[in-house]
């Protein structure tokens, strides 16, 4: 467990000293949840969202706040995709209430499309010395937290 700031560290480390078992039930919002990883909220930037992209729709718009928070030297939360009630264009048009199944994006479908946007605009967004950490589930008993091995081709 990873408290979100320096006083809840603190608070942390000195029941575990005790003996005293500490769970966290984290609030209901991900911008306070994912201090779980061990990184300080004081320094996140600009948060971003990665869709799914499609065939015909890859929208990165998303690059230039991870630039920007980057040049700053801020971390960027990406929050990935998730489709969980989603009709197919047919069934809209034929006021269908048929839903696809639900998907919800990997990290590492979102590592491939940071690096697919990074090939097109050439930024460096995910170039040079970076560390990257993926979280899945979190909040869940089974919440995974990772540090990602690179988010460079071929890392």
């Amino acid at each position: 467990m990873r408290a979100r700031a320096t006083t809840h560290t603190d608070l942390v480390l000195r029941a575990r000293e005790l003996g005293i078992v500490v769970k966290t039930v984290h609030n209901a919002s991900i911008m306070n949840a994912i201090g779980c990883c061990g990184l300080q909220l004081y320094h996140y930037g600009q948060t971003v969202s990665v869709p799914f992209f499609t065939e015909s729709w890859r929208p990165d718009s998303f690059y230039d706040k991870i630039i920007e928070n980057k040049r700053i030297g801020l971390h960027t939360l990406c929050l990935v995709d998730i489709k969980v009630k989603e009709q197919t264009v047919e069934n809209m048009v034929k006021r269908k209430k048929i839903y696809e199944p639900p998907r919800y994006m990997t990290v590492n479908q979102c590592v491939q499309q940071l690096l697919e946007v990074e090939d097109k605009r050439k930024q460096q967004a995910c170039a040079g010395h970076l560390v990257a950490v993926g979280v899945a589930r979190l909040g869940a008993d089974d919440q995974q937290v990772g540090l990602l091995p690179s988010c460079e081709k071929g890392g």
